[in-house]
């Protein structure tokens, strides 16, 4: 897996500064040699240091994950819910704590965005409790009337989970909690620029109750330690989120192994003329700029119907400007800096071919140095593009707004196909007909109709659509629970 990060290794940590730890088994792990240096893309200060696991990491907490599935089965699902909700509980008690470490660590806007995401994880381990209590399997009947046969579901084994940096509170939950409540034993990797809210998001697991060695946590680069989760022989299953070039990888090196993918996303927005205008511009501002644009089902491309494009444009270019540019802990500020320099690099590169290819700018499109890092992109809205620009093809993970048009369905379907993606899209328009024809026509996993492509909530099913590059299995709800066990079938004589 490669290194996309611009990481500052040290054999040295400085005590005064925030000390990440690796969780195996019942112990706090240091490195063996290095830590990484953590700094803040909101100030550029260095503000802790992680530790850098290795392969052999990796070996102890699979051991630690097998050893422990005696612990786990001995747990009713009752009981696994009553863990999950007092995990929640402990999340709640330290929000302030938690929503300040992750602002800083991560760069969201503290009071726009870092305390819902931890109130989020809290309802997500409540909800996936609650839900793992009613999951129902089948009872089938038979041509053989002596026969009876049945289904249920048991847990797959050990899972490798790897979790990327742009939700490092919250989105863990969401493997970590059902394959907990699915029966489940698991060794995390969690993204290493965000590692010291994942070992507090630790800490609040161990603190709710959870038997040590259920979820073991190593930290480190994703070409060590991801890899090595991924390969090791002990681990039966893996939970993957993050960009399509590593799912390949991921998908290769865990061949023959359940695979859960959640990768790129560029899905459409498309905007109708017969669309409410207003209410698009509004939505669709929210899907580019919510978390600086780094999600992978973020507006990141906007098929707008050629006769409606000045209007809409306008729209947009006053609904951007709304977004406050500024310090993420700053009470009025709305959008916070992007996570690291590649991705400024990224960015800068898909603003430069477009511009070279003839696109103009209409509104921001600058890098903002002045609000304490470089990594300050203003809200940014550019037009005149074509389907072979980046910004069509590919994720940007930035708060841009490119406008495509089309004439009809044909230039349509041309620009969305450019682009090998396919996990959540967007239409807007008032004609209900044409809403179900273009959301069963895109090959998206998920189609939000008149909102932002990047709407969803934890219990709804989600993933990408079989021959794109967004990846494959769903995650949301039961769902997830049931993606994370085996579906065993029972048949037997009754004389």
């Amino acid at each position: 897996m490669p290194n996309h990060y611009n990481l500052n290794l040290t054999e040295q940590t400085d005590t005064s500064k925030i000390i990440g730890k690796m969780r195996i088994g019942s112990d706090w792990k240091d490195p063996k040699k290095n830590w990484l240096e953590i700094k803040s893309p909101v100030n550029s200060e260095i503000i802790g240091f992680t530790p850098i696991g290795e392969s052999n990491d990796i070996d102890d907490a699979v051991k630690q994950s097998i050893n422990s599935r005696k612990k786990i089965e001995s747990l009713s699902i009752w009981e696994r819910s009553n863990i999950c909700f007092q995990i929640s509980d402990v999340i709640l008690k330290n929000k302030e704590e938690l929503s300040n470490l992750l602002c800083l660590e991560q760069g969201k806007p503290l009071y726009n965005e870092a305390i819902s995401e931890v109130e989020a994880a809290a309802a997500s381990f409540r909800n996936w409790g609650e839900q793992a209590k009613w999951l129902e399997t089948n009872f089938f009947l038979t041509q053989n009337s002596n026969k009876r046969c049945f289904s249920m579901l048991q847990p797959r084994g050990v899972y490798g989970i790897i979790t990327p940096w742009n939700f490092p509170f919250n989105l863990p939950v969401t493997f970590l909690a059902p394959g907990f409540l699915a029966g489940n034993t698991m060794v995390w990797v969690p993204a290493p620029t965000t590692s010291l809210i994942s070992k507090k998001l630790m800490e609040c697991i161990i603190e709710g109750g959870m038997p040590d060695g259920i979820i073991n946590m190593v930290t480190g680069i994703g070409s060590e330690v991801g890899e090595a989760v991924v390969k090791h022989k002990g681990v039966d299953a893996v939970c993957f989120v993050g960009s399509s070039a590593t799912g390949e990888i991921v998908a290769k090196n865990g061949a023959g192994k359940h695979l859960i993918l959640e990768l790129g996303g560029n899905g459409p927005t498309i905007v109708f003329n017969d669309a409410d205008l207003e209410i698009a511009a509004k939505k669709i501002s929210i899907g580019c700029c919510l978390n600086a644009g780094q999600i992978c089902t973020a507006t990141e491309r906007i098929l707008v119907q050629k006769d409606i494009e000045k209007d809409f444009t306008n729209l947009m270019i006053s609904e951007m400007k709304k977004f406050k540019l500024g310090n993420s802990f700053e009470k009025d500020t709305v959008l916070g800096p992007i996570n690291n320099f590649p991705g400024k690099d990224k960015i800068n590169l898909h603003l430069k071919d477009a511009i070279d290819s003839g696109a103009e700018i209409v509104t921001g499109g600058k890098f903002d140095e002045s609000h304490g890092s470089p990594l300050y992109f203003e809200p940014t809205v550019i037009t005149n593009l074509n389907k072979k620009n980046l910004l069509n093809i590919d994720e940007t993970f930035g708060p841009v707004a490119p406008i495509l048009t089309f004439e009809n369905d044909h230039d349509l379907f041309e620009i969305v196909k450019a682009s090998p993606f396919g996990l959540f899209g967007s239409i807007f328009t008032k004609d209900l007909s044409k809403a179900f024809k273009y959301s069963e026509k895109l090959k998206c996993g998920n189609v939000n109709v008149n909102d932002m492509s990047c709407y969803w909530e934890t219990h709804i099913p989600a993933g990408g659509a079989s021959g794109t590059s967004s990846g494959y299995g769903r995650q949301g709800g039961r769902h997830t629970i049931q993606e994370m066990s085996d579906l065993k079938t029972i048949t037997m004589d009754i004389e």
